[in-house]
């Protein structure tokens, strides 16, 4: 389907799933080569990275481990902008490398916290694995260590992102058609 419609917005393909691929496995190949004998504990930041994660675990050759979390940023039904917790990290990652694998980064704030928190628990070091960055939304002074892909500064779907928690599922990345 080249077309989908989810909830009230109708998308079209912008980036199939033969590409995704490509671009976990340049992201792969890099860690593997530059993550060598550093025994990392890969981060998967839900819910948005679970497929990139999964993908990227799989092309993964060196040793290493795989946690899960969630941020949390509300008090109440209000978001704070300031992250409260990285909820489900129970490593201790007292002088490991930690590798932050992330779905997407388009300002960049919510990273930006969560490596902070990541260096206050003695993380010796701290990368970063992103599918996509949109470059024109970007606010941070942050480096990247690792990127699939630059797109632009669309709302898309698809392959872990979701609008309003559906669209996941979907294979390929879909981008919003004007409205």
């Amino acid at each position: 389907m080249n077309i989908v419609t989810v909830k009230d917005k109708t998308f079209a393909i912008s980036i199939r799933d033969t590409e995704l691929d490509a671009a976990t496995r340049c992201i792969a190949q890099a860690i593997n080569r530059d993550i060598r004998g550093k025994n990392p504990l890969f981060l998967c930041i839900l819910n948005g990275a679970f497929m990139f994660a999964a993908d990227l675990m799989k092309k993964i050759t060196i040793p290493c481990q795989l946690s899960f979390v969630k941020v949390a940023s509300y008090e109440g039904t209000t978001t704070t902008n300031h992250l409260a917790n990285l909820i489900g990290l129970t490593e201790n990652i007292a002088g490991r490398t930690v590798i932050v694998v992330e779905d997407i980064i388009d300002t960049g704030y919510t990273m930006e916290q969560i490596i902070a928190m990541l260096h206050e628990r003695g993380a010796a070091e701290v990368r970063i694995a992103t599918l996509f960055f949109k470059p024109d939304s970007f606010q941070c002074k942050y480096a990247i260590d690792y990127i699939g892909m630059e797109i632009p500064n669309d709302f898309i779907v698809g392959y872990g992102l979701d609008y309003d928690g559906y669209g996941r599922n979907l294979p390929h990345i879909y981008s919003l058609l004007s409205e």
